[in-house]
């Protein structure tokens, strides 16, 4: 058993080195987030009766529930474990699973791992060196952020439970990382299939906490996402809830290992089925070839982000239940306009969150013109008569299109559940759509990005993921940590306007619009100059 590990030590520092700058970036970022929430909440709530009110009226509303998780406390460490918490969580995750298809499936499908392997290196060393790093990360990320909150003031207790829970998402999320590698022979579907069930774990928390009260919070107790939440940082902590995650990733790195060592290095659990001996009438084109190659993401990411669309629209009737139980809150809000006021607010929200979700897959798709390039696959194509021009928007077409498709459809499902709650789908469906269509201009600026970097600099397209993420924490939490106004606005999400709460402006989407597409005409025009440089 020993000789299978021999060189793990060694491998997990080679891992580090290759990583130490991507990884200090994670964990910094993820640590200063919760520690700036937390002092803005001491500005903005210094008062008992503040923090209450605010407690009062999340709790009366399923719909922040949902978006948000529960608040189990007033004080500033359970209002900051609240805020952030999910976003945290979820972040954790991806760079976790991110971390672990990188230097196990990568490194198999680009040939290094069978490089390694002829040397003094035991067969399981590759993949439980990758575990050691991601779970080491994870730790780490839970003592830095721990120890912020306790040089702040905020209690020792809950400090560290909330950077074990943290160290505790990365944990099972690791082992899951472990497992997809095994499953298929490339990096991208391995990759998919991580991110997936990190997403999924996202959808079942919103799913649970938003109908608690209708006897469905158990599905949070299916999410290692949900367990951060139960876990209750600062406000009488369930320590127990640790064991879950240890649990779960203990069982799927058995699994994982006990897959490794039956499979062939580059082999997955699922060989791929074999082609036909001739291609079909689709792939006489490089159009044809883009949609066989991404069609099966299309369809899996819609069929995700519907779900999330139907979450959303089902949990909207809930705003109801906040005016009918709770007379003052339904006095304050109805200064804003009342419950339909409230409701497109919610709404606006969560098609920002849905539109970010769609961002990603836009960067997905761009970017696997940069995987076809490593892989050694597009030089072959393009010595045939297709361009780099065609090959190129062919993927590209993705980029645009299929946020849109996804939108679309999401926005339709919500606006249909909601309707149908209400009595005015024709009405509700046209409002939500209208308000998802809205977003497109800034997800199409994320595309011009992705495909800038890549005609420009091949080697730097995972920035594009960066500038995803600093959307993401812009508009979430921009506003509570105080930023200025001009670091709000490097966001393109911010100059949407949040239909149907606004009115429609046409010169911001216009100039975004602008922008998208010099981009994208610039990464065009600098991959048609630029050599091929495969992996």
């Amino acid at each position: 058993m020993m000789g299978t590990l021999l060189g793990t030590g060694r491998l997990a520092r080679f891992i580090l080195r290759r990583d130490r700058l991507r990884l200090t970036i994670w964990v910094a970022v993820l640590a200063l987030v919760p520690i700036g929430v937390a002092n803005a909440f001491i500005e903005l709530y210094p008062t008992e009766a503040s923090r209450q009110e605010l407690v009062l009226s999340v709790g009366a509303s399923p719909a922040l529930t949902a978006l948000l998780g529960p608040v189990y406390d007033s004080s500033i460490g359970a209002l900051t474990a609240w805020r952030v918490g999910t976003i945290i969580s979820l972040l954790t995750g991806i760079m976790t699973v991110g971390t672990m298809i990188r230097h196990t499936r990568e490194e198999e499908e680009t040939g290094r791992r069978e490089l390694l392997g002829s040397t003094v290196l035991g067969r399981h060393a590759p993949l439980l060196a990758a575990l050691v790093v991601a779970i080491g990360t994870g730790l780490v990320l839970g003592v830095v952020v721990a120890a912020g909150m306790i040089g702040i003031g905020l209690p020792a207790t809950g400090a560290f439970a909330f950077g074990l829970g943290l160290a505790g998402v990365a944990t099972a999320f690791a082992g899951v990382g472990a497992l997809a590698a095994q499953l298929t022979e490339g990096a991208g579907a391995a990759r998919g299939i991580g991110i997936g069930i990190v997403g999924f774990s996202f959808l079942l928390r919103v799913a649970g906490d938003g109908a608690e009260a209708s006897g469905l919070g158990w599905l949070s107790w299916l999410s290692p996402i949900g367990w951060f939440t139960r876990i209750r940082p600062f406000a009488d902590e369930q320590w127990w809830v640790l064991l879950l995650w240890l649990a779960l990733g203990t069982v799927v790195v058995v699994w994982a290992f006990a897959i490794t060592a039956r499979r062939d290095v580059g082999a997955g659990a699922f060989p791929p089925r074999p082609g036909q001996a001739m291609a079909g009438w689709g792939l006489r084109n490089e159009f044809g070839l883009a949609w066989r190659l991404q069609r099966g993401a299309l369809f899996g990411w819609s069929v995700g982000l519907a779900a999330i669309g139907l979450v959303f629209g089902s949990v909207a009737n809930s705003i109801g239940d906040l005016f009918a139980e709770n007379p003052q809150l339904a006095e304050i809000f109805e200064r804003f306009g009342g419950e339909e006021a409230i409701t497109d607010v919610f709404f606006s929200v969560a098609v920002s969150i849905i539109a970010l979700v769609a961002s990603a897959y836009a960067i997905r798709a761009v970017l696997r013109l940069r995987v076809e390039e490593e892989g050694m696959r597009a030089e072959p194509v393009l010595a045939t008569g297709v361009t780099r021009l065609g090959w190129s928007s062919s993927h590209l077409v993705f980029g645009l299109l299929g946020p849109a498709v996804m939108l679309s459809l999401a926005a339709l499902v919500a606006g249909l559940a909601y309707g149908v709650a209400v009595g005015d789908v024709g009405g509700e469906i046209w409002r939500a759509l209208g308000s998802a269509l809205a977003q497109l201009p800034a997800v199409w600026v994320l595309t011009g990005v992705a495909m800038a970097l890549y005609g420009l600099a091949p080697r730097l397209v995972a920035v594009s993921w960066a500038v995803l993420v600093s959307c993401l924490l812009l508009g979430q939490l921009g506003e509570i940590l105080q930023l200025p106004q001009w670091a709000l606005d490097l966001s393109p999400f911010t100059h949407i306007p949040l239909i149907p709460v606004e009115e429609l402006e046409v010169l911001p989407l216009a100039v975004l619009l602008v922008i998208a597409l010099a981009l994208t005409g610039a990464g065009l025009v600098g991959f048609r100059r630029r050599d091929i440089q495969p992996g």
